[in-house]
């Protein structure tokens, strides 16, 4: 079983062809849950998966959480997989991949700079205040696509220099909180100047903080834009795998385009012999 790894801006996956391998889906997350361990194999965020199209697109994008869910959608991922469609001839420097949240589209800017046109925000609340141990914290809460990709969205004063366990204890009551009934990604957010804010997110299904979410910086970024603390262009979000940028488009009280750019890097490339996966007959 053939492999690519890669990483946008420091949230790595592992990427399968399965127009070349031809497994049944109900393995990917058993695979995704072997292969996504950083101790006893490959290790990444998330296992992306290239498919057969369905709705008239380039090709299909299934992706997996690291603890096998399937996920409605990643952005980091899908600026990756928009990389090796091009690299492997699958599509050209604009592109269409169908994904579980919706419709995405790519374009190659550079040879490892991709811009991707966001699903759609279906739910944007704006004030969506939670209760946690008799604390309340301000909240804003996004859904991207259609089913909704779930993000929570923070401000968190001090950020850079918050203590870890509390946050991370902060992240994993957010995370699953009765308020969000799917569960959400929790972006944690600090203004640094002007169109510029420093994020990190606890991410679903990895149940830990991630050197960078694409999802949850583009909903940050459309909940600033909406809230007038940023102005929607070219609007920079600092995390701990570098940096992306953000241009959000509005009409009124609604979102009409989300674009979100930044780096990919192949790491990777190779065959999976994990045995694991492929005991000793």
């Amino acid at each position: 079983m053939k492999f690519w790894k890669m990483n946008g801006a420091g949230n790595d996956f592992i990427l399968l062809n399965n127009l070349e391998e031809r497994l049944p889906e109900d393995r990917f997350p058993q695979i995704a849950r072997t292969l996504c361990h950083r101790h006893l194999s490959i290790g990444a965020d998330g296992l992306m998966v290239v498919d057969s199209p369905q709705a008239g697109g380039d090709y299909r994008m299934l992706f997996f959480n690291s603890d096998g869910s399937k996920g409605e959608m990643c952005g980091n991922g899908a600026r990756c997989i928009c990389r090796y469609g091009y690299e492997t001839g699958l599509a050209g420097p604009t592109q269409t991949v169908e994904t579980t949240a919706g419709i995405v589209t790519g374009r190659r800017i550079d040879r490892q700079l991709y811009r991707i046109r966001l699903n759609d925000p279906s739910v944007l609340e704006l004030n969506h205040p939670v209760e946690v141990d008799g604390v309340t914290y301000p909240c804003s809460y996004v859904e991207l696509g259609n089913p909704g990709l779930p993000h929570a969205v923070v401000p968190y004063a001090g950020l850079r220099n918050a203590e870890e366990h509390e946050l991370r204890e902060l992240g994993r009551k957010l995370r699953s909180h009765p308020s969000f009934p799917k569960g959400a990604n929790v972006n944690f957010y600090e203004l640094m100047g002007q169109d510029a804010f420093f994020e990190r997110t606890f991410e679903r299904g990895v149940e830990d903080f991630t050197y960078a979410c694409g999802t949850g910086t583009g909903s940050t970024a459309a909940v600033l834009t909406m809230q007038g603390k940023v102005s929607g262009r070219h609007v920079l979000a600092d995390m701990a795998g570098g940096r992306l940028s953000v241009d959000v488009e509005r009409s009124g009280s609604r979102i009409t385009d989300l674009y979100l750019t930044g780096p990919t890097n192949i790491v990777a490339k190779g065959e999976v012999s994990d045995e694991t996966l492929f005991p000793a007959e």
